[in-house]
């Protein structure tokens, strides 16, 4: 067996004729998913024999095994080939040139190769010493050689999985849950890796080894169409990229949607989403098995009766129809779900209450033999539904085992559409249903608050219902509502208000953050939209839970401050007191800025750190930072807001929030109007600068000797553009009837270093005044609203106002 020059030796087996045949499967039309992956494997297979067979010579004592994915036959594209070469000892040198005969043709073509040489006493003892080895041999395969040789191997492996498993199944829970702690789940992302994330490939593994350990099995309705799902985008994933990649960019997303002949990206994701839940349901379902069934071996079970001489384990009566039953939720005995069409919200809130789950056997008989509640629903079911959503963190649990059964469509039918639904947006950390759950689950924290907290869980649970529509979801969401409130069997009243809080969730937030709250107007409009006190106080409890379901760019105390001042406005206005119509005080700070600057003619400064209490601890712990806040005083003048922007984006400081306003200090000593910015800036990165450089710059901007336009530019030149994400294009429109002061400006773009500046400029040169702006960042986009007026300090006229809008598009977008 021995030689030296291998590839001579190996010719007859065609390693040319094998690409050749594999490259017109893979571009064969018409073959796809399973076939094709059996195809290839078996193509593969032959090819090897004919090597094996080349090289042996019929040497015994020796055998080719394919071991994981391809032991599997999952054999995707741009896979690599497992291949174990095992064999009884004895002729080293000629076992080292067996594989050489084997390994270099494959190395040749360009596919990667995953190799081992051992006996079975060496590949035991590795698969004993590392976890993913002994994985790889569950699913060993024997290709060429002495079959019993490998069926020796796969009989002692299957063995020792098995023995070993009280102590190797931990190890893989461990494993499993540290991969999902750096990968993330599959479910919810957006750039998701198939094989890694949680409710992947190595997951769907996983499941089999511990049903091969035979000491509990998964959930088998749905995974083996699951798995094959994310077989089949991978291999969609291989061909579009030619790539042996599992991350599912975003760049990709359309390309391989096309592949399998879907209609877009965001039902590729959505498949891949759905696909991922059922493969993430089964493990939790699995390991908790695992869980159960190792206690019981390790401790005692608790007996409290003995029937047909067998020991039953306690059963503690939670709800009617409802137990709990060795730490699961589970159906009593007498439960009727026939009868009883109540029975699966009561299971449910009594699981969430409990802070347990339900048991795999209740969801299913109740899904398989359940009644559909009647319309209106009862009473009960209501309640029970209100129950389940105030549950606090265990209700996320609780819904996916009712969803998993399909349960949650069937009582309430439009959430199908929302269902597994990606949001692609970066401040979203959820797909819509989840964020939906995510909302009612923060809202059940505020339920103190509100005078109807059914209708706060309610409304958390309905608030983006409309996104599975198309136009404005919430619109579309009004109308969902209304028709799921009554179902629900809520009264005339009652409806109206979850209308109108699905309908205007985003008020608050947006006219707070976007909008002038000491203008009339903008208090007056929203108090014309919710119409009630009572709305006002759920709106503002919703406002804040559906921010912080969001994400952490969508709440800040910052935010939370801005929308609480709205709402005492709005308040005051629907009691019947008219809105202050005079500017807001100044705090003794400002004026004092104010003064200074209005005393030496130049800009004053001032800067300090901002902090808020630790998330979850409002009344304690260490205060987080939130980055500094700036504030600049400047004497009235043109080109302030250009320039004081201009200025923080040359010394790389990102604005998180500004607010500018004038200050009128005509009663004062020095008289005068100032104009007052308040910046929350961060450094992006390094230390901020002095204030004394920031001001020293400023006056520079302020009087024409610095250049800040050409300095950004040359800063932009000195650095290569990387390739990202392709954001969509900045819109600009105008706020119909936001003021009667001024015309609204609304920004809507991708944030950039020097946009804020850009704008400004763009603002500048239209010689509009800008008597006050609101800006803030969510995320990667921009939303900022600049009050404007002409020189005589009246709205612009509509079409001077459209065609300024339509200016500003153009310069942000060249």
């Amino acid at each position: 067996m021995a030689g030296t020059d291998v590839r001579t030796e190996t010719e007859g087996s065609e390693p040319g004729g094998y690409a050749a045949a594999r490259l017109r499967l893979l571009t064969e039309e018409g073959r796809s998913g399973p076939p094709r992956r059996a195809a290839l494997a078996e193509l593969t297979d032959d090819w090897l024999k004919e090597l094996f067979a080349a090289g042996a010579r019929g040497a015994g004592g020796v055998s080719l095994v394919a071991v994981g994915g391809y032991g599997r036959g999952e054999l995707s594209p741009r896979s690599d080939l497992d291949l174990l070469l095992l064999h009884e000892g004895g002729d080293a040198q000629g076992i080292a040139a067996l594989a050489d005969r084997l390994w270099y043709p494959v190395w040749d073509l360009g596919l990667d190769l995953d190799h081992s040489v051992r006996t079975p006493a060496q590949a035991r003892k590795t698969a004993a010493e590392d976890l993913r080895v002994q994985l790889g041999l569950l699913n060993a395969r024997h290709l060429a050689g002495d079959p019993a040789l490998t069926a020796g191997l796969r009989t002692a492996v299957f063995a020792d999985w098995r023995n070993q498993a009280p102590k190797r199944l931990p190890e893989l829970q461990e494993l499993c849950a540290e991969r999902a702690a750096r990968q993330g789940e599959l479910q919810y992302l957006l750039e998701p890796d198939l094989k890694e994330a949680r409710g992947g490939l190595r997951d769907a593994t996983a499941l089999r080894a511990v049903a091969a350990s035979w000491l509990a099995d998964a959930p088998r309705e749905g995974l083996a169409d699951a798995r094959r799902v994310l077989l089949d985008v991978r291999d969609a994933l291989h061909l579009t990229t030619g790539r042996a990649t599992d991350r599912l960019a975003l760049q990709e997303q359309d390309q391989v949607a096309a592949a399998l002949g879907l209609l877009d990206a965001d039902t590729l994701l959505r498949q891949v989403y759905e696909a991922a839940r059922v493969i993430s349901y089964a493990s939790d379902v699995t390991w908790r098995e695992v869980g159960r069934v190792l206690r019981s071996r390790g401790a005692r079970p608790r007996l409290r009766a003995m029937l047909g001489g067998k020991p039953v384990a306690e059963r503690s009566p939670l709800a009617e129809g409802v137990v709990e039953q060795d730490g699961e939720v589970v159906l009593a005995r007498v439960a009727r779900p026939d009868r009883d069409p109540v029975l699966p919200l009561r299971a449910a809130a009594a699981a969430a209450q409990a802070g347990l789950p339900l048991s795999l056997h209740a969801v299913r008989r109740m899904a398989a033999t359940g009644r559909p509640l009647p319309t209106p629903w009862p009473a009960e079911a209501r309640d029970q539904l209100v129950t389940l959503l105030g549950s606090g963190r265990p209700t996320v649990d609780v819904w996916e085992a009712l969803e998993a059964e399909g349960l949650v469509t069937r009582l309430l039918p439009d959430w199908e559409r929302v269902r597994c639904r990606p949001q692609r947006n970066a401040v979203h950390l959820w797909t819509v249903d989840r964020h939906l759950i995510e909302t009612a689950v923060h809202a059940s924290e505020l339920t103190r608050r509100v005078g109807r907290p059914d209708l706060l869980l309610v409304a958390a649970l309905l608030h983006d219902i409309g996104k599975g529509w198309p136009g404005d979801h919430s619109v579309a969401g009004e109308t969902i509502a209304r028709d799921v409130a009554a179902r629900i069997g809520f009264d005339r009243d009652d409806v109206a208000v979850l209308a109108a809080l699905v309908r205007h969730h985003l008020l608050l937030v947006e006219t707070a953050t976007r909008r002038d709250l000491e203008d009339p107007a903008t208090v007056r409009a929203v108090a014309d939209a919710v119409g009630h006190p009572g709305t006002l106080e759920l709106l503002h409890a919703l406002t804040e839970a559906d921010a912080l379901a969001t994400g952490p760019a969508a709440w800040s105390s910052w935010r939370g401050t801005l929308v609480a001042d709205l709402v005492k406005r709005v308040s005051a206005l629907l009691a019947g007191d008219e809105p202050d119509t005079t500017d807001a005080a100044p705090t003794a700070e400002q004026e004092q800025l104010a003064v200074e600057a209005s005393r030496t003619g130049g800009p004053v400064l001032a800067l300090r750190a901002q902090t808020e209490p630790p998330t979850g601890e409002p009344d304690g712990g260490e205060p987080e930072p939130l980055g500094v806040e700036l504030l600049v005083a400047v004497p009235d003048q043109p080109g302030v807001l250009p320039a004081v922007a201009g200025v923080l984006a040359m010394h790389r400081l990102t604005v998180r929030t500004a607010e500018l306003r004038t200050l009128d200090l005509a009663d004062s000593v020095h008289g005068g109007p100032v104009l007052l910015l308040d910046w929350r800036v961060a450094a992006e990165y390094g230390s901020l600068p002095q204030a004394a450089r920031l001001r020293a710059d400023l006056v520079r901007a302020l009087d024409g000797s610095l250049d800040t336009e050409a300095r950004l530019a040359e800063r932009d030149a000195a650095y290569p553009r990387r390739r990202g994400v392709l954001a969509p294009p900045p819109r600009v429109t105008v706020a119909p009837a936001a003021s009667r002061h001024a015309t609204v400006i609304e920004v809507r773009a991708q944030d950039v270093p020097g946009l804020l500046f850009r704008i400004g400029r763009a603002l500048e040169k239209a010689a509009v005044r800008v008597r006050s702006a609101h800006v803030s960042t969510l995320g990667a986009n921009a939303v900022d609203a600049f009050y404007v007026t002409t020189a005589k300090d009246t709205p612009l006229p509509g079409a001077e106002a459209a065609s300024l809008a339509r200016s500003l598009e153009e310069t942000l977008r060249s």
